[in-house]
């Protein structure tokens, strides 16, 4: 039997009898599972942002529901007055209540996704995290941050606990969106929609790689994806979804409002089968066990780099980094890898930090002789067939790269 396409989900924690129980929604495991993937639950435990890399194969991670994100990991200073914040976490108590952990992992699960190009989805907090690791921000508190700008008698309301699963509100859908496309045949003219919404936090500001593909009555953005990373077929899928469409349904039938709900989740199952068979076509495993490793081994500190490199990028208006090796990574980025357009790469460069002390660090990436000497041993140590394989696999990759150098660099003229 083929090996299954795994969907990374991470737990949300409750209280049952006294004790800490973790729990997923089960619609959103069913939907996983009808379209053709292996939902893998991450427990929200301690320590488990440590441990991303045991949970090797995924091929996509869905992040969803949960308390609010920690306001720190977006803004130095709270958008709110102690007043404020008191009023919104007495309205608000099952929401305020910060759980960092979850955090840890889950902004990390969303930074792993965006720096190796593993399919994504985050639905209501889920498109929160993911906007934040991108270097976007949140209202903290939509009702009292947009009252101080608008009419609040012109608000939408957001959350209803008298009415939680039957409460709708409208949006307006952009088109030409995969939004668009997956509601096409319930749009009218006007092209909108009435979604569920559970949040009281909201997109603040959109980060720059993502763009919107829906907005509410009072302009907040309901749904946003990035367009250089969707297109399901060849395995791309970076989408945000504020509403819930898994539980948009009736009452009483469980029946969906639109037959675009459900195809979220296959569109997006669609993309990690397609990850997945790329990833297992990249990497020829009779290479060798212990070449296999190696290449597995190096690809992994590349993909680390590439990670932090795209977060200096998108999250510049933040708070600098300290950290020199975060500055040496992010230079080794600059100069090892193209994925970035031509002109990111020139903005990421203006930045300064990315590639200050960038020659004297490639400097010491220069290979010694000693280094040269090991590498030399092992191939000694390498059968005919080894070796044979290791110069076609680098052969590969030397085309694969000159191909998309190329691509790039047409787009960019």
């Amino acid at each position: 039997m083929a090996e299954k396409s795994r969907v990374l989900i991470v737990s949300r924690r409750t209280t049952r009898k006294n004790k800490f129980v973790d729990f997923v929604g089960e619609y959103h495991l069913d939907l996983i599972v009808a379209s053709g993937a292996a939902p893998v639950i991450v427990p929200r435990v301690a320590g488990v942002d440590t441990l991303l890399d045991s949970f090797e194969p995924f091929h996509g991670v869905l992040l969803c529901e949960g308390e609010d994100v920690d306001p720190s990991h977006y803004s130095p200073t709270s958008s709110l007055t102690q007043e404020e914040f008191d009023d919104v976490r007495r309205a608000h108590v099952s929401d305020t209540a910060v759980d960092r952990e979850k955090d840890s992992i889950e902004l990390g699960l969303a930074k792993l996704c965006l720096g190796r190009g593993v399919p994504f989805l985050g639905i209501c907090r889920g498109s929160q995290v993911l906007n934040v690791a991108s270097g976007g921000t949140l209202h903290q508190d939509i009702s009292v941050e947009l009252s101080r700008t608008r009419n609040p008698a012109d608000g939408v309301k957001h959350i209803d606990y008298d009415n939680y699963d039957g409460h709708r509100h409208k949006i307006t859908v952009v088109e030409g969106t995969p939004l668009h496309s997956w509601f096409k045949e319930s749009l009218k003219e006007e092209l909108e929609l009435n979604v569920n919404s559970y949040h009281h936090q909201g997109v603040k500001r959109l980060a720059e790689r993502f763009a919107p593909m829906a907005f509410s009555e009072d302009g907040l953005v309901e749904g946003f994806y990035d367009p250089e990373m969707y297109n399901p077929e060849e395995g791309k899928f970076v989408v945000g979804l504020q509403f819930h469409p898994e539980r948009m349904r009736d009452l009483e039938t469980d029946k969906f409002d639109y037959p675009g709900c459900p195809a979220v989740y296959q569109e997006f199952v669609k993309a990690v089968i397609a990850y997945q068979k790329k990833r297992n076509s990249s990497i020829k495993p009779n290479l060798g066990t212990q070449l296999y490793q190696e290449v597995e081994k190096n690809t992994r500190i590349f993909v680390n780099n590439f990670i932090l490199a795209k977060h200096i990028y998108f999250a510049r208006n933040q708070k600098p980094l300290s950290k020199e090796q975060d500055i040496e990574a992010g230079a080794e980025f600059l100069q090892l890898n193209s994925a970035l357009s031509l002109q990111q790469e020139k903005r990421l460069k203006q930045m300064g930090a990315t590639v200050r002390n960038g020659s004297s660090y490639l400097e010491r990436l220069k290979m010694s002789e000693k280094k040269e000497k090991f590498a030399r041993n092992l191939m000694e140590k390498m059968s005919i067939e080894q070796l044979s394989e290791l110069v076609s696999f680098y052969h590969i990759l030397g085309e694969i790269c000159s191909e998309v150098l190329e691509r790039k660099l047409m787009n960019s003229w």
